[in-house]
């Protein structure tokens, strides 16, 4: 089973993203599509103000990047 997913900062999840090969590729109002050229994966990150992105948000988005929960909370702390 995998570890509970905890609501993170959408700009910590940015960073973890980009370290794992995506690059912001375009930004239309509070959504930013992110692209890994690699696996030709694009993912949709939500930028809301203040708040935090939803663990369900957060869970589909590790999913459609093809990342486990484990390597996320290692690419957020490293």
């Amino acid at each position: 089973m995998s570890p509970k997913l905890q609501r993170v900062k959408p700009k910590e999840l940015i960073k973890a993203l980009k370290q794992a090969g995506f690059v912001e590729q375009t930004q239309r109002g509070s959504h930013l599509r992110m692209w890994r050229e690699s696996d030709q994966r694009l993912i949709i990150v939500p930028i809301h103000q203040g708040k935090d992105v939803p663990t369900g948000t957060l869970r589909a988005i590790l999913r459609d990047a093809d990342i486990s929960p484990d390597e996320f909370y290692q690419l957020l702390h490293s």
